[in-house]
């Protein structure tokens, strides 16, 4: 039998000629299959959070480190220890690890290079604007500044959800490090320069700053200030002592925390040796 009787007659289309054509399904020309029907997946319950992941934001380890400790048998859900992998406990459970309470919440830090006319206040109260709003991109957990900073002052401004550091570094015990760039309304005198560096009778008070001189290649009237006091407002407190006002004052250094490649307005995520560094912080 030949080509053209298999085909009833019909010549075989493309190289043999003819009108016939094999039925081809390239080019979205293939039949529409049926979708079969599926049950909708059920949402997941927000209260819910696997155990290694748990365990993971509470800042122990890492989330493959987790699941070596839970087979291990060292995390306990309300006081049973659990190897399950893939275990899922609630947000009210009480787990430990090695007897030691955690918290789930992941902690994040963010460093803000905070602009001028920029309140530190939590929430915008008549029209301000305010320094949480430039990070709101950053996180949906809620942070808060770490101290504060004057509508007026620009510079770095850490926010973190990490309640112990937070008082670590609010504690007067801790003079961290700051180094200020001021811009006075009138040239310092040397006398007046001298009398900072000697220590100053402030309220009362004497405060003694970690170094203070004019600014390399800058009129007078720019002074650079290192100082470990926790005292608000305390630079200006000095100047004003003195009868100088503050025109600019800027936190160029915070802690260790610089503001190398973080230009005013902008925000970023310290890195893991930053947050160990300010983790050293007793």
């Amino acid at each position: 039998m030949g080509r053209s009787d298999s085909n009833n007659d019909k010549r075989a289309s493309g190289r043999q000629g003819g009108t016939f054509r094999k039925k081809s399904y390239a080019r979205g020309n293939s039949p529409i299959r049926k979708k079969t029907e599926q049950e909708p997946k059920k949402p997941s319950d927000p209260n819910l959070i696997r155990l290694n992941k748990y365990v993971a934001n509470s800042g122990v380890c890492s989330r493959r480190e987790a699941d070596i400790y839970i087979s291990a048998g060292s995390v306990t859900v309300n006081g049973k220890p659990i190897i399950e992998m893939g275990y899922k406990v609630k947000l009210t459970d009480e787990v430990k690890f090695d007897g030691r309470l955690l918290n789930p919440i992941k902690k994040e830090y963010v460093l803000l290079n905070k602009p001028k006319d920029f309140t530190t206040a939590a929430r915008n109260e008549q029209g301000r604007r305010t320094a949480i709003g430039l990070i709101s991109k950053a996180t949906k957990t809620e942070l808060k500044p770490v101290g504060k900073l004057s509508k007026d002052t620009t510079g770095l401004l850490l926010f973190t959800n990490d309640g112990d550091l937070t008082k670590r570094l609010n504690s007067p015990k801790n003079g961290l490090r700051k180094i200020f760039h001021i811009e006075l309304n009138k040239p310092l005198r040397s006398a007046d320069l001298k009398k900072i560096q000697d220590g100053l009778l402030v309220e009362e008070k004497v405060i003694k700053v970690q170094d203070v001189s004019f600014v390399d290649k800058a009129p007078k009237n720019q002074v650079g200030m290192e100082i470990f006091s926790t005292r608000t407002n305390i630079v200006q407190r000095i100047f004003e002592t003195l009868g100088y006002e503050i025109v600019k004052l800027d936190r160029v250094v915070y802690a260790g925390l610089t503001k190398k490649d973080l230009p005013r307005g902008h925000w970023r995520y310290l890195t893991e040796q930053e947050v160990v560094n300010l983790g050293m912080i007793k």
